[in-house]
């Protein structure tokens, strides 16, 4: 099959399930779109290996046309402490860090830009799935400030580990500090009880959950270094960044040995 012909195979697939009839848009773009949009409405639930299969294809060529960033080809800021400026499905290391809520199945919002978004629709169905079944398992939502991992599916990663940060709607508060630090520590301690040795942090809470950038950062960097410290641990650490923004708050904190205030 062509990247074309799956994108039409995997579109009628997923179509069999929606009770209202949708038009095939003509354009790549907007088959793209739809696509998305299908796979993140889709509840979790199984299905068959016949789409698991071109699904999986079609992902990972989707991947291949992005462009993947392996950890080994970066320069550390610190010793075995990188700043990176990308999009965190396509770099492969051994974790990457999801922003996730507490539900822990994904966004449902179609084609919504949220990190949580791009992490389940390149991993493709089967991750909805597990975090679901892992959700099932324990009873109970995911408690802010603690991490669950998963397999990483179609992502170049092994591992992606899902963490559940503070959401702000008012005045920022000591609590909520405390939430962030422990998501950071809680995904450094899973992924090395994992056997990892690299991890990647996505700018947990802020975007979204609206966690001040500067505070949040520099509380990352206090977490990861004291983690480390503590542990003597050898993980590598990278901070993911997407925006301008994130990246020159993090080359400041890092810049300088000291740790930050806050």
């Amino acid at each position: 099959m062509t990247q074309s012909e799956r994108r039409i195979y995997l579109i009628k697939y997923l179509l069999k399930e929606q009770p209202n009839a949708i038009h095939i848009p003509d354009d790549e773009k907007g088959q793209r779109d739809l696509l998305q949009s299908l796979m993140n409405v889709r509840m979790p639930k199984p299905i068959g290996d016949d789409f698991i299969n071109v699904q999986n294809a079609y992902l990972r060529e989707r991947l291949e046309e992005k462009g993947i960033t392996d950890i080994n080809d970066l320069t550390p800021v610190r010793k075995d402490i990188y700043i990176w400026q990308g999009d965190i499905t396509t770099l492969k290391c051994d974790a990457i860090v999801n922003a996730a809520n507490s539900a822990m199945t994904g966004c449902y919002y179609p084609c919504h830009k949220c990190i949580d978004n791009c992490i389940h629709t390149f991993a493709g169905v089967q991750l909805r799935l597990e975090c679901s079944e892992i959700i099932k398992k324990q009873g109970h939502n995911e408690p802010t400030g603690s991490a669950k991992i998963t397999g990483a599916y179609n992502l170049p990663c092994r591992s992606v580990i899902h963490t559940v940060g503070p959401v702000i709607t008012g005045r920022l508060t000591q609590k909520d500090e405390g939430y962030l630090a422990s998501c950071y520590a809680s995904c450094l301690s899973l992924a090395e009880e994992n056997g990892m040795e690299s991890i990647a942090f996505c700018c947990i809470s802020t975007g979204e959950f609206h966690f001040p950038n500067d505070t949040a950062a520099c509380i990352a960097v206090n977490t990861v270094d004291g983690y480390k410290r503590r542990n003597n641990s050898n993980i590598k650490v990278i901070y993911n960044v997407f925006k301008d923004e994130d990246y020159e708050i993090y080359r400041r904190l890092l810049g300088t040995n000291k740790a930050c205030e806050g």
